[in-house]
């Protein structure tokens, strides 16, 4: 099977030749001893850019993105939109004090969300299009993820504050992010995107941040809006959030109607077995390696172990991508994330990718 194949197989709860396998988010140091060179991430960009221009930047960001996944045997990318050229981007604005009444401050957000409208500079989805170009030249066809991820709270203590407070507020803030998530999807359906991830954070390792009763009042309905309208573009949808989300969890699968759960949090809870068997004829998992005490902490034996019994939840009707639970960090030694490929090829009977061997 091709990539394309294998993850529309495991998509459609079909059973594909192995397990897909990628990563969400890969950084330094790991990437950098992957690539045998500095990846151009983060700041290095924004150097790589002063020195030879955006345009090679950009580029350049994308033929490392490729190489990385080449090289570990990916069947997905994950990509989020790129920096802007220095004439597109907003210079920032001093830091303004704001009031302490956090329903005013919602006014405010809303008043400045609404003045400023919907559009998105084309420029931001030009790293789409360097993939793609990436990849033809090296016979590669991955599927590309991108994220839609609008509706969290994240750390937002006046958002929660006004859930209570001015229910209407939040009404209208999710409605907004609603209409400028579906300019998102006009874009990453040009640029040739796959999937697209929905939500946002909105829980940590005790439950979410709201009560059960907020999440579906005030974000539930409007992740289904996004989910629908990714659907009509021909995309997957993949709702997104770590931490604990049993207390809501057939509405976060089910009623916001996506196809896969991505960030997968082990650590809160998240267990991929049990969440197979109640939703494994519907949804899609993608992960669910333990980023963090497992990634680092753990040694090269327990990752592979946990890898083994990761493929054998998963497996079975397709609906299993493998992956960290979140991003790949400096924390994480290069000796237990090059385990997890050792552990996939050995569970697959697959040569061992070269970079693991050189390892």
């Amino acid at each position: 099977m091709s990539s394309r194949q294998r993850l529309l197989h495991t998509l459609k709860h079909q059973s594909p030749d192995r397990t897909p396998i990628f990563e969400y988010v890969l950084q330094p140091p790991v990437a950098d001893a992957i690539l045998d060179r500095n990846y151009v991430y983060g700041s290095r960009l924004t150097d790589y850019i002063r020195e030879h221009g955006w345009e090679k930047g950009i580029r350049q960001l994308a033929t490392d993105m490729v190489e990385l996944a080449q090289r570990l045997g990916h069947d997905l990318i994950y990509a989020t939109c790129n920096v802007l050229p220095a004439e597109k981007s907003r210079p920032a604005g001093a830091a303004e004090k704001l009031p302490e009444d956090p329903v005013v401050q919602m006014e405010e957000r809303l008043k400045r969300e609404e003045e400023q409208g919907f559009s998105v500079a084309e420029e931001a989805f030009f790293i789409y299009f360097c993939l793609r170009e990436e990849m033809a030249a090296r016979n590669l066809d991955l599927p590309i993820l991108a994220p839609a991820c609008l509706h969290g709270i994240w750390t937002d203590t006046v958002l929660m504050e006004a859930m209570v407070l001015a229910p209407e507020l939040v009404r209208r803030h999710y409605g907004h992010r609603t209409r400028l998530a579906e300019v998102y999807l006009k874009h990453y359906h040009r640029a040739g995107v796959d999937l697209v991830s929905v939500g946002g954070d909105f829980a940590g390792s005790r439950g979410p941040f709201c009560s059960p009763r907020a999440y579906r009042e005030y974000i539930v309905p409007e992740v289904r809006k996004v989910s629908e309208m990714a659907h009509r573009y021909g995309f997957w949808t993949l709702n997104a959030s770590d931490g604990n989300l049993w207390p809501v969890i057939e509405d976060f699968l089910l009623t916001c109607q996506v196809d896969g759960y991505l960030e997968i949090d082990a650590f809160a809870g998240m267990e991929l077995g049990e969440l197979k068997r109640r939703f494994g004829q519907k949804i899609t998992f993608f992960g669910n390696l333990d980023c963090g005490a497992l990634l680092t902490f753990g040694t090269p034996s327990d990752v592979e172990k946990a890898t083994r019994e990761c493929l054998e939840k998963g497996w079975g009707n397709g609906g299993h991508v493998l992956c960290a639970s979140n991003a790949i960090t400096s924390s994480v030694p290069l000796a237990n994330y090059l385990a997890i490929y050792r552990a996939y090829a050995r569970f697959f009977g697959l040569k061992m990718p070269e970079v693991v061997k050189e390892a």
